[in-house]
């Protein structure tokens, strides 16, 4: 299987300007591309495929007016082009959302690498027009799948794809079931619980410092208004940095949570996982829960799992989203249709008396699928 690798790159100050500018123009191209697709179909034309789309920035490049094109690697605006295609390709599908426009504020700094011509030699990485960058750790020279250049407001990384042999593992007879919620992150069937990290005092206590910048930041583009327009400081700008460190320092505990909880729920070796189906966009139309929701990322949490099942030959399986888990009992089957979600105690008409989401674990891993 294909598993992505991260690895931070020391670019210099001048390596650096070239990375920024390859940005910008893979973002240009994919606005471009987008711009073009959303005049021809005002005007009742079909889609534009990504060969013409790229055939006509071709000939625009020999052109004097475009020809600061060629100072980047003509491999960055073809891919975003083709980038912009295949998200079109995906919402005609009903896979995803309507492709917008990338700002240059708030979309991810990121461009693609020419898998070709990536060379690696010890702990540096060749790329084009930009040259030979130091990485902070020894990339081993294989046969890489769509290497990508980001910014995480911080540091820049490459990510690549490589090749990974399954390791063999002995599973165990447990079919075990996954209830995620907001007050645990998750529940398993076995009894093991998974934390809320969003409830630590670590997380609260950077978001409380957030608060306080943000308040900071608003304070100031209000004394420095004039007129209509609002005059972004040398210390508004400042403030905004930190701010921005700050939402990268909290999305990184996150996502370390993720990882460490789903290796540790894998590394248990059931022979079956069964999770619910999640209907994200149905639970985030709750004014009072939604921020809670899109912090827990339960969605990384289910890709997570997914993808570490089958590097381990594990069967994951996806419960009916109707399926009654929380409204079952585990212990005599009988279903509580009263049950409100205020209930953090199940107690059935038969005695038994357990704790919501564990019951709702345990009927998971007793899931069938009826086919």
């Amino acid at each position: 299987m294909i598993l992505a690798k991260k690895v931070r790159l020391k670019p210099t100050k001048e390596q650096e300007i070239q990375l920024w500018k390859s940005v910008g123009t893979a973002r240009w191209a994919y606005n471009r591309a987008l711009a073009k697709q959303k005049e021809n179909f005002k005007t009742g034309g079909k889609f534009i495929s990504d060969s013409m789309l790229r055939k006509e920035l071709t000939r625009l490049k020999q052109t004097e007016e475009f020809s600061w094109l060629y100072k980047v690697s003509n491999n960055i605006t073809k891919q975003a082009i083709k980038d912009l295609c295949n998200a079109y390709k995906k919402f005609f599908k009903g896979l995803a959302d309507k492709p917008k426009f990338k700002s240059r504020r708030k979309s991810k700094p990121s461009f693609y690498n020419d898998n070709v011509k990536l060379k690696v030699k010890g702990k540096k990485v060749l790329i084009e027009k930009v040259g030979w960058v130091v990485t902070s750790e020894i990339i081993s020279d294989e046969k890489y799948y769509n290497p990508r250049i980001s910014n995480d407001g911080k540091y820049w990384y490459i990510s690549i794809g490589m090749e990974e042999l399954k390791p063999v593992v002995e599973m165990t007879e447990v079919s075990l079931g996954i209830d995620v919620g907001i007050k645990e992150l998750a529940v398993c069937s076995d009894g093991i619980k998974k934390k809320n990290i969003n409830k630590t005092s670590t997380v609260r206590r950077l978001e409380k410092r957030l608060r306080r910048l943000h308040r900071q930041v608003s304070r100031k583009y209000k004394m420095n208004k004039e007129g209509d327009r609002y005059v972004k400081t040398s210390n508004i700008i400042k403030i905004e940095k930190k701010i921005q460190l700050l939402y990268r320092r909290l999305s990184n505990i996150r996502i370390d949570h993720l990882h460490q909880s789903t290796s540790e729920i894998v590394k248990t070796k059931p022979f079956r996982i069964v999770m619910e189906t999640l209907n994200i966009k149905g639970m985030m139309k709750n004014k009072h829960l939604s921020k809670a929701i899109a912090k827990q990322c339960l969605c990384k949490f289910k890709r997570q799992i997914q993808y570490k099942c089958e590097k381990y030959g594990i069967e994951f399986v996806e419960a009916d989203k109707w399926y009654p888990s929380s409204k079952t009992c585990s212990s005599c089957g009988n279903k509580k249709n009263d049950l409100k979600l205020s209930d953090r105690y199940f107690k059935c008409e038969c005695g038994h008396g357990i704790d919501r989401d564990l019951n709702a674990a345990i009927n998971l891993s007793r899931y069938k699928l009826v086919i």
